[in-house]
């Protein structure tokens, strides 16, 4: 059973309702004044939810599978894709459902997912909690408007997800620079959740017509003291590892760096995957906790 703390004194200069307060303090119960939980919701325009800080073994699906979610005059939007962030719905993403709220908690009816009743919880000044007491499940989701919503932290943060939503990756440039290696060869990349394959087949081939010569095992690590570089291993069942340095251009343009022979590729995302209220991969793309290796390198790429 968990108590409510209702508040933060960063909220309640804006939030009161009321001038009294009653405070009890007995059995670890503190009951603090009345506030405007819509008020709350609606301080910043984009809540990230913070997978990684969820608790406790249930699920809400609908905060499963967004990067983000706002509140917005009864109307409630989720961001369930990386790519289009920012853009979609002004950066608010899709319209999922509405929702009302009462003292502490809000009720959102989800289009496809029901009618869910959520406590409300505040951590700190930017953060709040989410909790379902039917699973006993928190959601942390951390504040931001749009105009400084940190698109870099969400785009590495959740890597593996970006590489996922496109159905192949095409090569579109390879540096003059670097030493000949079999990686030139291979133009198309598809990453799935648990292996990636490859094509050698030519630029501008349609997606359907691919035929996928390698398949194996891909790793995305984190590295030591560089939040902003991530390092990417493919594992070639039938030969030997590829490494790269990996660096999101844009939301449709990925670098590798191969540091063995200081080659320089492109890869521009292909049959983008929209994940809407449901259909194609709105189940399988539920998020998960994920902690990436870490790896100790030095990025060697000047850029």
């Amino acid at each position: 059973m968990k108590t409510k703390l209702l508040l933060t004194t960063i909220f309640a200069a804006t939030l009161m309702t009321s001038c009294y307060t009653e405070v009890i303090v007995e059995d670890d119960f503190i009951d603090e004044p009345v506030y405007n939980t819509s008020q709350v919701l609606q301080s910043y325009d984009l809540w990230y939810v913070d997978i990684n800080a969820t608790t406790g073994n249930g699920e809400v699906p609908f905060l499963q599978r967004a990067f983000t979610v706002s509140f917005e005059r009864g109307t409630f939007y989720a961001n369930n894709n990386i790519v289009g962030i920012g853009k979609t719905g002004n950066g608010f993403g899709i319209d999922v459902g509405y929702y009302n709220t009462v003292r502490g908690s809000v009720d959102i009816n989800h289009d496809i997912d029901g009618e869910w009743f959520l406590d409300v919880f505040a951590v700190s000044g930017n953060t709040i909690e989410l909790y379902d007491a039917r699973s006993d499940t928190s959601y942390y989701l951390k504040g931001y408007q749009v105009s400084n919503f940190d698109y870099d932290m969400l785009f590495y943060e959740n890597i593996h997800y970006f590489l996922q939503e496109y159905n192949a990756w095409e090569k579109s440039y390879t540096s003059l620079e670097g030493a000949l290696n079999e990686f030139d060869n291979e133009n198309f990349l598809q990453f799935n959740p648990t292996n990636f394959r490859s094509s050698i087949d030519q630029v501008g081939t349609p997606l359907v017509n691919l035929q996928w010569d390698f398949e194996g095992d891909y790793s995305v690590y984190d590295t030591a003291d560089d939040e902003m570089l991530k390092t990417l291993t493919l594992d070639y069942r039938s030969s030997s590892n590829d490494y790269f340095e990996l660096y999101v251009i844009n939301e449709s343009t990925i670098e590798l760096y191969h540091p063995r022979s200081r080659t320089v590729y492109e890869f521009r995302g292909k049959g983008y995957q929209e994940y809407l209220k449901a259909g194609k991969g709105a189940v399988e793309k539920k998020r998960k906790k994920t902690s990436n290796p870490i790896m100790n390198v030095k990025r060697s790429r000047d850029i």
